[in-house]
């Protein structure tokens, strides 16, 4: 894959992982919400513990390869791969929330890719739009591709995303205050760049997402009486 132009790239990167992609992250927090309401999460030490775990034991080990693959497969053409682990990313999703989450998610960026009028994302377009549904990583994949992204720096844009929708969640529900936040933030930012490099060497044999207290907490916010967020 050749890069794009280092500072065309860092716009890029900048538009894939920006909070004000309309894709509707913000209202979702994947059972931070639940946790908050157990106690499991109360303030800031607990929420980084909870945050760093997830990141490291879940979205690390399989998300981020996930997308790192998918990353390699749009960019070869190989339709059939592109295929194969969107199904596989949905039918992993724990929960009704969960899977409801990234498939409106990715829904959501199929329209946007319309809406782009960027020729370079007909393909993509082309593809997804055939599908009846389809992942939020599969989506943002085909435009990282597309864009000609480097992997490792598309891997990390991707879950600062994440760790941002994360930890605005975090702010809301505890709550926390705005300088907490920030430190969640570096910390976890800190992290982000040698989980990519190793997602995109990880062998898919090794992926896993045994994160068995995020999937309970998933599951117990579809019946949470008093809640902010979708999920």
């Amino acid at each position: 894959m050749s890069p794009a132009l280092p500072s065309l790239q860092l716009a890029r990167l900048l538009q894939l992982a920006s909070p004000a992609l309309p894709v509707g992250a913000y209202t979702y927090s994947q059972g931070l919400e639940w946790a908050v309401e157990s106690g499991v999460v109360g303030n800031e030490a607990s929420a980084g513990r909870w945050l760093g775990d997830l990141l490291a034991h879940g979205i690390g080990r399989y998300e981020a390869p996930l997308v790192a693959a998918l990353i390699a497969a749009w960019d070869a053409g190989d339709m059939a791969e592109v295929q194969r682990l969107d199904a596989e990313f949905l039918a992993s999703r724990e929960s009704a929330e969960l899977r409801a989450e990234t498939a409106q998610m990715g829904f959501s960026l199929r329209r946007l890719l319309r809406d782009l009028r960027d020729e370079s994302l007909a393909g993509v377009g082309s593809v997804v739009e055939a599908q009846p549904e389809v992942a939020f990583p599969t989506v943002w994949a085909g435009i990282a591709a597309a864009w000609k992204l480097a992997p490792a720096a598309a891997l990390t844009a991707y879950l600062w995303a994440w760790a941002e929708n994360q930890v605005m969640a975090a702010l809301k529900a505890v709550p926390l205050g705005q300088a907490a936040g920030q430190r969640l933030l570096a910390d976890l930012g800190a992290r982000l760049p040698a989980i990519a490099e190793a997602a995109l060497t990880l062998p898919e044999a090794a992926w896993s997402n045994f994160t068995p207290a995020f999937a309970i907490a998933s599951a117990r916010h579809e019946t949470q009486y008093s809640r902010l967020f979708r999920s």
